[in-house]
């Protein structure tokens, strides 16, 4: 007699320890592995054995969990990585002041992980200009994915030691505040003020 096969468990999507399993194992691939939120939180659903259609936490949730997991986990290394990335972030930015240049992402809010890059919004007239702006500095380059119809160009620069996106938008979306995927307005800052957090914790770029 063949024996059956087990019905698959439910996975009951309200149940607090299964949501926190979920949270904890994207926060740590972001921490260790450098995937962005949305990447990590599939990847997290997919190790889990989950169903695609399980609800998927908010970057707010995940974010408290990947600072919780830097602090206990990289706590030393954390403030090294941020210290090196944000002073990248200044030389860089003086670099390019000619288009207005304002850091953003996890540079600036101090959650960088492994491998992170400095992620750096650009409002030149055109992208062709910031091109050969970086070809006159040296600077090597390739194209990226622009993730939504308003970015222009995303101009990947690979130093070692200076990791960057340079996310290139038209002059007219300056004065707009950006948004992420869950709603939250993304954090930006010009080079005085990376300067200005970058000296409140001790550290001269």
């Amino acid at each position: 007699m063949s024996r059956r096969s087990r019905p698959a468990r439910i996975q009951n999507p309200n149940s607090p320890n299964l949501r926190s399993e979920l949270v904890q194992a994207a926060a740590r691939m972001i921490a260790e592995d450098g995937l962005d939120y949305g990447f990590a939180k599939r990847k997290a659903v997919r190790q889990l054995g989950l169903p695609e259609s399980f609800p998927l936490p908010s970057n707010a949730e995940v974010e408290t969990a990947l600072r919780d997991y830097q602090a206990i986990y990289q706590e030393d290394e954390q403030v090294e990585r941020i210290a090196a990335l944000r002073c990248a972030a200044v030389e860089l930015m003086h670099r390019l002041a000619p288009f207005s240049p304002w850091l953003t992402g996890s540079v600036l809010d101090g959650t960088a992980g492994r491998h992170a890059r400095i992620d750096i919004l650009l409002f030149p007239d055109s992208a062709k200009e910031v091109e050969i702006f970086l070809l006159d500095q040296g600077i090597a380059f390739h194209h990226g994915n622009p993730r939504n119809e308003r970015v222009e160009a995303v101009l990947v620069i690979d130093e070692d030691e200076m990791p960057a996106n340079l996310i290139v938008l038209p002059p007219r979306e300056e004065r707009i505040n950006f948004k992420g995927h869950d709603g939250r307005t993304r954090e930006r800052a010009r080079v005085e003020a990376v300067e200005a957090i970058c000296a409140a914790a001790g550290q001269i770029c």
